[in-house]
């Protein structure tokens, strides 16, 4: 019995340490020399603090920024809460939300925002009329909830709203736009997108 457990063993305890240990450790040196910045979580800093990641989209409510995508992680961009709705396109709680009052008055904390009422205060954020067509991902949230980007349809409508408010030339902000546009994954994969991040931090560097 014993000849037939020592192989058993040794090979498990092989596997371990070249899957287990070695494997990773020459994977993570590689990616720290050759990918420096990804390997580190592509982070972002600002006078020397860490102030977000690229990879990972987070909340700008204020009228001087470009707003991101709505999100359902956690209580909204979360990210030890990744994850989506879970709604399907003909769910009625996603196209028109849940708004229930408790009895003592306030809100139901189970209430939910649906695409109608999510259309109408993105519209009414940037004095767009009631029938303006505005962009999917504006009113949608993404299957992770921390989607850095927005589409640059999305982008150039809050234009005018993050000039007029910051006192800046429309034009200098839609170049802003402009200069942190990715194009397609090697010109075939995906749409062009806006990192929301990015382009906030390069609009503090214009004026507020």
């Amino acid at each position: 019995m014993l000849k037939e457990f020592r192989p058993a063993l040794m090979s498990t305890l092989a596997f371990v340490v070249l899957a287990g240990l070695l494997f990773p450790f020459v994977i993570t040196c590689l990616a720290q020399v050759a990918f420096p910045k990804q390997a580190q979580g592509s982070l972002i800093t600002r006078g020397g603090k860490v102030v977000g990641s690229e990879l990972i989209g987070q909340n700008f409510a204020l009228p001087t920024y470009f707003h991101p995508r709505p999100s359902a992680a956690g209580s909204g961009y979360d990210p030890t809460s990744s994850g989506g709705t879970n709604l399907g396109p003909t769910s009625d709680k996603l196209i028109n939300g849940i708004h229930k009052k408790l009895p003592n008055g306030k809100d139901d904390p189970g209430n939910f925002d649906g695409v109608k009422d999510l259309a109408a205060a993105y519209r009414k954020d940037n004095g767009l009329a009631p029938n303006q067509p505005i962009p999917a991902d504006a009113v949608t949230r993404s299957a992770s909830g921390l989607d850095p980007n927005i589409s640059p349809e999305n982008a150039m409508l809050q234009a005018p709203r993050v000039a007029q408010t910051r006192s800046v030339p429309l034009d200098t902000v839609k170049n802003l736009v402009d200069q942190n546009t990715s194009g397609r994954a090697l010109g075939l994969f995906g749409e062009a997108r806006v990192n929301v991040l990015t382009l906030n931090i390069a609009l503090d560097k214009v004026g507020k």
